[in-house]
């Protein structure tokens, strides 16, 4: 066995690996003295709680504990009533297992983690309890109550014990992707204006922007730990989820802008002054509101803000009404100043929610606001993936059942136990196998380990202070590695399989047969869970990343057809978290179709804001045919080669001739005329200045 090269422990790793060995022997010892029957259970569930911030591990600990009950009460009510047919109990038990996993992986919060718990819990408890269904009661209990100790232990010296709060892990990534943002907006407005990018230059651009996608994705997930953290943070957790959507509906904003600029330096063969003159202004409001961004204590009043946004808006409105320009150069600039508008007060959001976090990081108070935010529930889901995992749960599971009611092998319960922890624990990723291939690695490599402390070091212990002393410089080395995420798939399988081998000793099987049989089956359900796992579930980044772009492509069809009515403010936080999985799984492939692919998805998003903008502003316009567009764009996202047709390109332009000849401006004109911009910017980048309005001859 070979493990990667030790060097000095940082002081958190130490920290971290101390605490999490003082709980697990705290739960060790304490449920011995409770006369629990698999004390080693508490131990081991110490481990899988134990996280490097404090309300990380409260967190975990309450969907555990959750999780736990739930599993444990459908075993008691699955085994009894069917012990006398094996066959329904193992088809309900692995149906339980699928479901339960089913439904995690439509929550992608750390939340899921208790339905998955709730699936391959019932497993862990029923499947060792088939030969004994009257204990099945007592059983469930004892085993709930040697996870609860476990979880008890954990979360009270995590949190009493030197806590390491979220505040620096969720802040440090607030104000990233803040900065990150503000850089996209010092780009746009950045004086003298910069000339429209090349194609590769732009395709390289649209990916840097992207990975913003991937930060506020994790910002989210990150987040919903905030509840449970021990400082003022957790005062923060409303205004942090508005922060999240506000900036998420920030990135069609910005790309919005960006675009329209480009298209106005090409309609009218470089930069007016009165557009240089907006861009310097919005640039110096950029620059003085800067320290509010980074959270200190310079706050505006509401007068000053409302002056600050009225001044933006004269000057941009100027836009609109200044010089005498081609219908489309005219269209270009009512679209622009919509933008404009929307981006100023989307970012004032924003400065005023990270002055409203500052405010209560500090005082533990947080100002009285409407704080209204869309959320998790909106997030991407693969329904597709999840069933396949699903299926592949319940296949593994019962073909291990099989083997084991075939042979009449006592051990054959832990191997179908096993089949049912992995199938669902890496059920999350693309290509769970690899992961799965190196638990299996480790928990063999872990065997010799095992072998020594079960069957030379375990019976030479004869009070609780030996067994710490000879525990220590294992978990101690191990639990110090844990703390180092590119370590931690090595340092958890080791710490499983030997303190999954411990518990033989609490069943009074610590012998050599015993050992031979345990640490099989573990392996044997390890291997059908990779095995039947690379048959049903296996799949690549890029094949993902297709079924994600299908998706898109899916939304924007309904939107199109009007079958869903999907607000703004929905679609792009659902659109961000899309681009954030799709950023990750593009990022490793070749560079340009890195940067097509990141092109394309930033124009996928454009489109959904201008048809949602459509389908608000069409009940407002009834002499414009908006539905036969809107229909010709379902038939263009629908079909496969995705070339938007002549025609759709004439509908375009004589819907836009006809807004624009309208005499009285309204909220919703400016919105129709903005969606009809960015559909004919985006698909149709190369049309000629001149609008296509003339009508075809009978």
């Amino acid at each position: 066995m070979t493990l990667p090269a030790l060097r000095l422990f940082s002081r958190a790793e130490m920290i971290y690996s101390l605490k999490s060995f003082t709980a697990a022997m705290m739960a060790l010892y304490l449920s011995s003295r409770a006369g629990l029957p698999n004390t080693f259970w508490s131990m081991m569930t110490v481990y899988v709680v134990s996280q490097p911030l404090a309300g990380m591990v409260r967190s975990k600990a309450v969907y555990r504990l959750c999780g736990t009950f739930i599993g444990s009460t459908a075993t008691v009510f699955i085994i009894p009533a069917l012990s006398n047919a094996p066959v329904l109990l193992v088809l309900a038990m692995a149906l339980w297992v699928s479901v339960c996993l089913f439904i995690s992986l439509l929550d992608r919060t750390p939340r899921s983690y208790a339905f998955m718990l709730a699936g391959y819990t019932a497993a862990l408890i029923g499947f060792p309890s088939v030969q004994t269904p009257d204990l099945i009661f007592n059983t469930a209990i004892t085993r709930v109550e040697e996870i609860c100790l476990g979880i008890l232990c954990a979360t009270l010296v995590h949190s009493v014990v030197l806590p390491a709060g979220l505040t620096g892990s969720v802040m440090g990534l607030l104000d990233k992707t803040l900065t990150d943002t503000r850089r996209w907006l010092k780009d746009i407005f950045s004086a003298p204006a910069p000339l429209p990018p090349t194609a590769g230059e732009d395709g390289a651009t649209s990916a840097a922007r992207l990975r913003l996608s991937v930060d506020i994705t994790q910002l989210r997930l990150l987040a919903t730990h905030i509840p449970f953290d021990t400082g003022n943070l957790a005062w923060t957790t409303g205004a942090m989820r508005t922060m999240q959507d506000r900036v998420a509906e920030l990135i069609p904003t910005l790309s919005g802008v960006e675009d329209r600029l480009q298209a106005l330096y090409r309609a009218e063969g470089g930069w007016s002054p009165d557009v240089l003159a907006v861009q310097r202004q919005i640039s110096a409001w950029l620059a003085a509101n800067e320290p509010l961004m980074a959270g200190v204590e310079v706050r505006l009043t509401p007068a000053e803000y409302h002056d600050q946004r009225l001044a933006l808006r004269e000057s941009a409105t100027r836009l609109e009404s200044g010089g005498n320009h081609s219908p489309w150069s005219r269209a270009l600039r009512i679209s622009l100043v919509s933008y404009l508008e929307e981006l100023v007060m989307k970012w004032q959001e924003c400065i005023v929610l990270r002055q409203d976090i500052a405010t209560a990081m500090r005082l533990g108070v947080m100002p009285r606001r409407r704080l209204a935010a869309v959320g998790n529930r909106v997030l991407h889901r693969d329904l597709g993936m999840a069933l396949l995992s699903s299926l592949a749960a319940f296949i593994a599971i019962g073909l291990c059942c099989v083997f084991w009611i075939q042979i009449g092998w006592a051990d054959g319960a832990t191997a179908a136990m096993m089949a049912a922890v992995f199938c669902s624990f890496f059920a999350v990723m693309d290509d769970p196998v690899p992961a799965i291939n190196n638990f299996l690695k480790y928990t063999f490599l872990s065997a010799p380990i095992s072998a020594i402390y079960i069957l030379v070091l375990l019976p030479a212990v004869h009070d609780f202070g030996m067994l710490v002393l000879i525990c220590a410089p294992l978990f101690l080395v191990l639990g110090c590695y844990s703390a180092r995420p590119a370590l931690l798939m090595v340092a958890l399988p080791l710490l499983f399989g030997v303190a999954g081998t411990l518990s033989l000793h609490d069943t009074a099987h610590a012998d050599v047969t015993s050992f031979i049989n345990s640490t099989t089956a573990q392996l044997l359900g390890t291997f059908v869970a990779a095995r039947v796992t690379r048959l049903f579930r296996s799949v690549g980044a890029d094949w993902s990343a297709r079924r994600i772009r299908r998706a898109i492509r899916r939304d924007l069809v309904a939107m199109a057809r009007g079958v869903k009515a999907q607000q703004l403010q929905i679609f792009a936080v659902r659109m961000i978290d899309r681009i954030g999985l799709l950023v990750t799984r593009i990022a490793q492939g070749e560079t340009n179709r890195h940067h097509s692919v990141a092109r394309e998805t930033l124009r996928d998003l454009r489109l959904g804001v201008n048809i949602i903008a459509l389908q608000q502003a069409r009940r407002h316009f009834p002499a414009v045919d908006f539905g036969a567009l809107l229909a010709q764009l379902s038939q263009l996202f629908r079909s496969a080669e995705n070339l938007p047709a002549v025609s759709l390109h004439r509908a375009v332009d004589q819907a836009l001739g006809t807004m624009l000849d309208m005499p009285e401006p309204t909220p919703q004109w400016r919105s129709a005329i903005s969606a009809l911009v960015g559909l004919r910017n985006n698909l149709f980048p190369d049309a000629p200045v001149a609008l296509n309005v003339k009508e075809e001859a009978p």
